[in-house]
């Protein structure tokens, strides 16, 4: 299995992810070589409480030094490669830079990213993180440093040699191997289209194009039934606090594991073939810079979940910006209020059960959804010529144009 996760945000990376074949000596080996980068982890933990506790700088320099001195002292660190147990340290610095960036930020509690904490044994999934001197690709195999050799399923090509690998093992306990590659914008040819793109919950995404609707798949409900009878399973089989889980609650987590497992890569399929066909048809995106997380405190939450807006928000521009097309991003405030013909505002908002749009200035009706759809072209500056507008066109665009690099 191969996955395209992304562009980065300047279109010049992207992370191939393919399933791996692993032997029971290559599990060993990378299981001790996950127990050493956890150790390192750890490790940087604990100086770094010691270092806040005196009053002293913990960063990275300090921390290789600590590395030095570890694996010169203790032969069980030598064993294992100095590649991971170095991106580990630089891991750490990442997550505490970060924390220390929002503590002096002044972010609220809720918003901050939090300091690094311990990984435990049996909580934390292994995850190794390898630079271009600690891999090779020979002859289809994944070569790692410290003779680890793993048989990737090449089920597409690398479009340019990695830089980077990790090497990582999810809940199910299958092994993947996520490349990270320099890519270029692949340009796809001009249609001369522009759409507009509202998200909702009965449908996922609504288009000013009645062809490119995203229906509700509704993946994780179809799937509710065989996931209770596994929760019901589990209750059932419950160890009591400090007793280790039975051989039937481990096999009926793992199932339960396994149904989570295909709603996620359903909704995510879903999501890119969507996007593709979307970014195809389409030089111009507006899309509506709509936050679906304050959903999980309403009585939405199950459905907005399963609708995955997020995951497919973020498809859709991954997608434009891999192949070179232009996305504008649309505030969300009062899209369901303005009219999308002459810009009128209603005076009070729509209740989710009016679910037809009627302008109180110039009498337009329209299908909810399809007003705001058109809303998003008309703030992106994308509206037919002719239309009068009544209103301001609403808070700002976030837009780029640049050659070559599309728009944000």
């Amino acid at each position: 299995m191969a996955t395209l996760q992304g562009v980065g945000r300047d279109g010049e990376h992207a992370r191939y992810t393919y399933r791996l074949r692993v032997s029971s000596t290559a599990g060993t080996a990378l299981l001790a070589e996950w127990a050493r980068c956890r150790w390192i982890w750890n490790e940087c933990c604990a100086r770094s409480k010691k270092a806040y506790a005196d009053g002293e700088a913990c960063g990275p320099a300090r921390l290789d030094k600590m590395l030095t001195e570890a694996r010169a002292a203790n032969a069980w660190l030598r064993e294992g490669s100095s590649v991971p147990q170095q991106q580990s340290i630089r891991d750490f610095s990442k997550s505490r830079a970060k924390a220390l960036k929002d503590i002096k930020a002044r972010l609220p509690q809720r918003q901050r990213a939090g300091m690094p904490k311990y990984r435990r044994k049996h909580a934390a999934s292994p995850s190794l993180n390898y630079t271009q001197r600690g891999f090779r690709l020979n002859g289809g195999l994944l070569c790692l440093a410290g003779g680890i050799s793993l048989t990737v399923v090449w089920s597409r090509d690398l479009p340019k040699p990695p830089t980077s690998v990790r090497v990582y093992r999810d809940t199910l306990g299958h092994w993947y191997a996520s490349f990270v590659v320099a890519t270029t914008v692949e340009v796809l040819p001009s249609t001369g289209r522009a759409i507009g793109i509202d998200w909702g919950v009965r449908e996922t995404a609504t288009t000013t194009s009645d062809a490119h609707d995203l229906p509700h798949a509704q993946h994780g409900r179809n799937a509710a039934r065989r996931l209770s009878r596994y929760q019901r399973m589990m209750a059932r089989r419950r160890p009591k606090p400090g007793q280790p889980a039975s051989k039937g609650y481990r096999d009926a987590r793992r199932q339960a594991a396994k149904v989570h497992k295909k709603v996620d890569r359903q909704r995510q399929d879903t999501g890119r073939k969507w996007a593709k066909r979307v970014v195809a048809d389409h030089d111009v995106l507006a899309i509506e810079d709509f936050r679906p997380k304050f959903l999980a405190k309403t009585t939405m939450a199950r459905k907005a979940a399963d609708a995955a807006i997020g995951a497919t928000k973020t498809a859709l521009i991954a997608m434009g910006r891999k192949h070179g097309r232009e996305i504008h991003l649309v505030h969300p405030a009062h899209t369901t209020m303005d009219c999308s013909q002459c810009g009128a505002r209603t005076k009070h908002a729509l209740p989710l059960s009016e679910r037809t749009y009627t302008c109180i200035a110039c009498g337009a009706v329209s299908p909810r959804d399809k007003n705001s759809a058109h809303v998003m072209l008309t703030r992106a500056g994308l509206n037919p010529a002719g239309a009068d507008r009544v209103r301001a066109a609403g808070p700002p665009v976030r837009s780029r144009r640049e050659p070559g690099i599309p728009s944000l």
